[in-house]
């Protein structure tokens, strides 16, 4: 991914093939590099199997969520999840000191590959994974300090990145997020949140139908506006309109969620607009959100 920023850590081909050797055996399968993420590295493990890497020492913690927590979960999910099927131990011996996971080969293709009005075809499906997922988490559940928490948090730096100059129209975005931070906090219990539910983290199949969800390292706990703003980073006005059908047939969704959704759509595309290249696929998708916002806002 030209996004990402520099590694800390450099796992290979090789270092999979001796990880998977030493600790799977059972497992072992030719291994090609397909996938390089902002926290991980993907490598194919024969046909059906895949492993995921961190590349960076913040993805350590991350990757013990979703060892932790994505088995659990997977099984009520209407969508494909790559829950682990082996864990794989730290291996300093082997120069690779952090855990590491075998998950399922899920078909299709990132939603980045597909125009909106294709990704508008996963609209309803999509409204069902959130709401099935959404569902009140476990007092264990990990507890994000950027997501999941009430949009006051999120002031800040948001408005650090408004002022910074790679923002388009900072005014007009600025009044849409003063409108979201003026909706009324989330008062319910903490539900499941994937917390990073973008077009890079949905896969597709050719006709746009919703083939799996990926990259659950921000896994968390809180607000469930945090994954509406989903509706915005994927689809266009009648996608986005199909999905709230949909999702407010199957939870309990008010005006002021959706609000605050909107005010998810805000931090995360003016963080993507913000470190990543306007020409980047990350960088240019949040700036089409960021003038879909302001375009609803009027």
């Amino acid at each position: 991914m030209a996004d990402a920023p520099e590694p800390d850590l450099h796992p290979d081909e090789d270092l999979v093939r001796r990880l998977v050797a030493s600790q799977h055996p059972d497992l072992v399968a030719p291994v090609r590099r397909v996938a390089n993420g902002w926290d991980n590295v993907m490598f194919r493990l024969g046909d059906d199997l895949a492993v995921r890497m961190p590349r960076r020492e913040v993805a350590i913690q991350l990757a013990l969520h979703e060892q932790r927590w994505l088995p659990e979960l997977a099984g009520r999910l209407p969508t494909p999840v790559p829950a682990p099927v082996r864990i794989g131990r730290p291996a300093p011996e082997f120069g690779y000191d952090v855990p590491w996971s075998i998950v399922p080969w899920l078909p299709g293709v990132s939603a980045l590959e597909f125009t909106v009005p294709v990704r508008d075809a996963a609209a309803v499906a999509l409204a069902e994974f959130v709401a099935a997922l959404g569902v009140p988490a476990r007092a264990a559940a990990p507890v994000s300090p950027v997501r999941g928490v009430p949009l006051a948090v999120r002031d800040e730096s948001v408005r650090a990145r408004l002022a910074a100059g790679r923002v388009d129209e900072p005014d007009a975005v600025a009044r849409v997020w003063e409108r979201s931070l003026a909706a009324s906090v989330w008062h319910g219990p903490p539900v499941w949140l994937h917390g990073d539910l973008h077009p890079g983290n949905l896969l597709l199949h050719d006709d746009g139908a919703l083939a799996g969800v990926i990259d659950f390292g921000d896994l968390t706990a809180g607000d469930p506006a945090t994954d509406l703003a989903t509706a915005w980073f994927m689809f266009g006005p009648s996608g986005r309109a199909a999905f709230r059908r949909r999702l407010e047939e199957l939870a309990e969704v008010d005006a002021a969620m959706w609000e605050r959704a909107r005010g998810w759509a805000v931090v995360l595309a003016t963080a993507m607009v913000d470190v990543t290249d306007a020409r980047s696929p990350l960088g240019s998708m949040g700036a089409r959100v960021l003038v879909e916002v302001v375009a609803e806002a009027g």
